[in-house]
């Protein structure tokens, strides 16, 4: 009886360790996590992999510096791969906060939430593989941290001819809601205004009487 109760025991506990190690389809440790790495199941109109893809993907401030009024982005925001691919990403975070390399839109008996995901806190890196359905579709990358999608970084992967380009992907497509800089001129600056180009206008013509004088003499 003793010995029973010792096995169920033993079998409770490794439960609960297993249960700890799953972390609900996530893998982590302490640089990151990858969640719904899937690098052999085939999505239902699939009969095979067709193509190993590998992708590296690097993110940081850096790639944004050529996009006013951004400040994050990806080395690249646009990838293709044909249909029934295994995609394998590798996604380099080159700064020192936390990036994601989140796609959205697989197949949700598949991916819970429809998402594949790489979280990186600082610089690193890490590789996860997910397997592309057989349609043609745009799937919608992006890094869920708060404020950065809208600071730029977000892409588009296209499997097999795509369903159509994505708005706002920086230098690909234009901002569905472009960036406003209003000037709110008050009767102080529209006077500050007038008063420098009349300055303006009285130099000119001061040094081009000097300048004339000048040629004169």
């Amino acid at each position: 009886m003793k010995q029973t109760i010792l096995i169920l025991l033993s079998l409770l506990c490794s439960n609960t360790a297993l249960a700890a190690m799953n972390h609900g389809g996530m893998i982590m440790d302490e640089n990151g996590m990858i969640m719904n790495h899937n690098p052999d199941k085939l999505p239902k109109d699939c009969k095979a992999i067709s193509e190993d893809v590998d992708i590296t993907i690097r993110g940081g401030h850096k790639f944004a510096k050529d996009f006013a009024g951004k400040m994050f982005t990806y080395d690249k925001r646009d990838w293709q791969v044909p249909p029934c691919a295994r995609v394998n990403v590798t996604f380099i975070n080159e700064d020192d906060i936390r990036h994601q390399f989140m796609i959205h839109g697989l197949p949700g008996y598949m991916y819970p939430k429809g998402m594949f995901t790489i979280e990186i806190y600082g610089k690193n890196q890490k590789t996860g593989s997910f397997i592309v359905p057989s349609r043609d579709y745009t799937y919608y990358i992006h890094c869920e941290v708060s404020q950065h999608t809208e600071k730029g970084m977000k892409g588009q992967l296209k499997v097999g001819k795509g369903s159509g380009d994505l708005d706002s992907i920086l230098g690909l497509t234009p901002s569905l809601t472009p960036d406003v800089y209003p000037i709110n001129n008050n009767k102080y600056t529209w006077i500050a205004l007038i008063a420098s180009a009349l300055i303006g206008i009285l130099l000119i013509h001061l040094l081009g009487a000097k300048i004339r004088q000048h040629s004169k003499t």
